[in-house]
């Protein structure tokens, strides 16, 4: 009887321990390609979080062009292009790209900072088609 209530006791462990974590246990988490990113993201504004904070938003245009804004009315023009399965964005400015690869789960697109597991993971919070609000350099008084 004792091992038969000890096998019981595990699986009661292992159940509570999967629905703790259901990310893991029941993530239905995908590489998206650079064509299913195109054709989700176009004509769109896309606003991020990190670690369930704001993180920014991203406006997609036409011909692969981005904004990028930390939503403080700055914006930071730039491109995206694929390179393997990663998305790579190029901003004017900044001296190298930098590469994501995203995940689609349930619709909502997350992106793991050059597909390390350590790294930033942003995840979508929102998507709309109205444009980012850019106020440009030494707007006002």
């Amino acid at each position: 009887m004792r091992d038969a209530d000890a096998k019981l006791s595990s699986m009661k462990w292992l159940v509570l321990m999967l629905l703790a974590c259901p990310s893991v246990a029941f993530s239905t988490e995908r590489v998206v390609t650079p064509a299913e990113f195109e054709a989700m993201v176009s004509g769109h504004t896309l606003t991020y979080s990190i670690n369930g904070q704001v993180y920014g938003a991203e406006e997609y245009l036409d011909g692969r062009r981005v904004t990028w804004s930390y939503l403080n009315g700055d914006c930071a023009e730039g491109v995206w292009y694929p390179q393997g399965t990663q998305i790579c964005f190029a901003y004017d400015g900044l001296p190298s790209p930098q590469c994501w690869q995203f995940y689609e789960n349930d619709g909502q697109l997350s992106a793991r900072f050059e597909n390390d597991p350590l790294a930033t993971e942003l995840y979508e919070l929102g998507r709309t088609t109205e444009p980012l609000v850019c106020l440009g350099p030494d707007v006002g008084v």
